[in-house]
């Protein structure tokens, strides 16, 4: 193997273990959210592939004034409550375990190759819809639950993300066109000054942006985020954009103008078709960073209970449905939904903006 075959393979075989990292945790996490309560609770996801598996051939009644405190008799073998928690193997390959330890029942198992291929939707009904589900404890009590309203916080993310994607991305491409190809005064004092944006914290501005928006009354409105987004992603936006259109050629400029096309003639007809890649790449990243905030929803949107955004409402299912891993990762695939939606259908132009400005010509 020469050299650059050999340079090649390292490559690939990085870039697999790359995607192999980012695909087994996104596999798990679709296959989880189709799975059951009590499935989540006793195996993994991967149990879908086969694989050997404890499996109960029969179950014994135990008289019901057995008392568990006490060692256990079944059949010939005597064990305590302890080691029918954990399953006791028997000489045979058999296994004493707790099939219901409230009703006093053991099960008996045998090791088998099985497939578990138990799905349901019910999870993402119980988490778009909130309707009322049933789960079963440890000890085989029933409780009824009310499930959480995901759909109304998808739509309130919807309307947060979309208009906070679509203004800065106007507003730069107009200010990078004005940065690279016209002239007036200050303007490379000015873009510095946007580009030394690019350092400032979001922490340090929410402050004083929050009673601003709070003297002029839009604070806890879907104009506050839209704003704040806004002017957090403009610098970066900017910037890239800024980066893109000054590596236009300059003979397209010079015959536009002297066919007598104005400066937004030129924007609208030349620089939006040439600037799509370009748009489209820095138009993921800020949708995704948008869709992925909690920090300026929960400043600005975080006393409206109804306008809570995805991010807010899986915040809040964390801490009200810790150990419901069902739900979790129902909700945690919904909010995926749209950016991997987002990311593959403008994929195609992703490579071809990141790469548009850094060769000269």
């Amino acid at each position: 193997m020469n050299k650059k075959k050999r340079g090649k393979w390292i490559v690939n075989t990085v870039l697999f273990v790359i995607c192999l990292i980012w695909v087994l945790p996104t596999a798990g996490l679709l296959v989880s959210s189709f799975k059951s309560a009590g499935d989540i609770n006793e195996s993994g996801w991967w149990k879908i592939f086969p694989h050997r598996e404890w499996i109960t051939q029969e179950t014994v009644s135990l008289p019901e004034d057995t008392n568990v405190d006490e060692p256990i008799q079944i059949g010939s073998v005597i064990l305590t409550d302890e080691e029918l928690r954990e399953g006791a193997v028997q000489e045979g390959g058999k296994r004493l375990i707790w099939g219901n330890r409230l009703t006093k029942e053991v099960a008996i198992q045998e090791k088998n190759w099985v497939m578990n291929l138990n799905f349901t939707a019910d999870n993402y009904k119980f988490v778009l819809m909130g309707s009322t589900y049933e789960i079963v404890d440890e000890n085989g009590f029933k409780k009824k639950m009310q499930g959480d309203h995901l759909f109304r916080a998808f739509l309130n993310s919807i309307a947060v993300t979309v208009p906070s994607t679509l203004i800065p991305l106007t507003v730069a491409t107009f200010s990078a066109y004005g940065f690279a190809w016209m002239r007036f005064p200050g303007k490379r004092m000015l873009f510095f000054t946007v580009v030394g944006l690019l350092v400032i914290p979001i922490q340090v501005a929410l402050v004083p942006i929050y009673k601003d928006f709070i003297s002029i009354g839009i604070n806890g409105s879907y104009l506050s985020v839209w704003l704040a987004h806004t002017a957090f992603g403009l610098p970066l936006t900017t910037y890239f954009m800024h980066n893109y259109i000054s590596q236009i050629p300059k003979d397209i400029f010079e015959s536009a103008f002297m066919d007598g096309a104005s400066h937004f003639k030129i924007f609208s007809r030349l620089i939006l078709p040439l600037s799509i890649p370009a748009i489209a790449s820095i138009g993921i990243f800020q949708f995704i960073w948008v869709w992925n905030d909690y920090l300026i929803s929960l400043v600005f949107l975080g006393g409206i209970p109804e306008a809570k955004v995805l991010t807010m409402k899986l915040a809040d299912m964390i801490g009200t449905r810790g150990d419901q891993w069902h739900l979790l990762t129902s909700g945690a695939f919904i909010s995926l939904i749209l950016p991997l939606t987002i990311f593959f259908l403008l994929q195609r132009y992703f490579v071809k903006g990141m790469l548009g400005g850094s060769v000269k010509g």
